[in-house]
């Protein structure tokens, strides 16, 4: 029961705070510091997974090749998921302007953002998943799950808000839907917790899923940004908040269970 209360807990926090936080800087023009957090969270996220989730998963029985395979699994299946997103979005995009074009009413545009509000709680029903089967290695992989998660949810965070505000959604209106949103992740914590603690088995597979969709995130939503930008001047820096996203997960990981 305490487990069950924590992971409650842990998404409760991970969703309210990265929501916050998000709505805060998104509304104050706070670009440089959603850069910084994006760098730091890129650090973070492949640390926890390559350091931290996939030795969890191997320490609790997986074997090697299976690891890989997961892992492989989980970052097509990844991709597969947000080109069709993707392809989603463009299309229903598209079609906003050609309604705007015509002058239909915001409520007929607000319609639009719908969609993402349903990919976005699916998503946080994953990451509840996640922080669950972090939890039940132990309270400090929790922790550091959650942290990873609320670190990359603040800038994915932003675009949604930057598209419910776009598709003619007030900032209060946007911010209930992407709330209620978010309390999927509680729901998809406690699911993960009974399921995975009834069939102790899945555990490991869920780590390394846990681990590809970090993976996934860093590499293919984070780092481009990265690596767009060629001054020397400006990459250091970038380049060193990577790296305090690293130390600050190793730090965590330091930490007594």
């Amino acid at each position: 029961m305490v487990t069950v209360l924590l992971i409650v807990a842990a998404n409760l926090a991970s969703t309210v705070v990265s929501l916050s936080l998000a709505a805060l800087l998104g509304f104050r023009w706070l670009s440089g510091l959603v850069d910084r957090l994006v760098h730091v969270s890129i650090g973070l996220l492949l640390a926890t997974a390559l350091v931290h989730l996939l030795p969890e998963a191997l320490a609790g029985g997986l074997a090697p090749q299976a690891m890989g395979w997961t892992v492989l699994l989980g970052i097509l299946g990844m991709f597969v998921l947000e080109k069709l997103t993707l392809l989603h979005h463009t299309h229903h995009h598209e079609g906003d302007g050609h309604e705007h074009h015509h002058g239909h009413d915001a409520h007929e545009v607000g319609r639009g953002a719908y969609p993402i509000l349903v990919a976005d709680a699916l998503h946080n029903f994953a990451d509840g998943v996640v922080i669950a089967a972090a939890f039940l290695v132990d309270v400090r992989a929790g922790a550091l799950t959650a942290l990873a998660v609320l670190a990359h949810e603040i800038p994915h965070e932003i675009g949604d808000f930057m598209i419910l505000l776009n598709a003619g959604f007030s900032r209060r209106r946007s911010f209930g839907f992407m709330l209620l949103s978010g309390t999927s992740a509680v729901v998809g914590g406690v699911a993960g917790y009974f399921l995975l603690a009834s069939a102790q088995a899945l555990l490991p597979y869920a780590l390394a899923l846990a681990a590809a969709s970090f993976i996934y995130i860093a590499l293919s939503d984070l780092l481009p940004e990265l690596m767009r930008r060629s001054s020397l001047r400006v990459s250091l820096p970038e380049v060193g908040y990577v790296f305090v996203g690293v130390v600050i997960a190793l730090l965590a990981m330091r930490l007594e269970p």
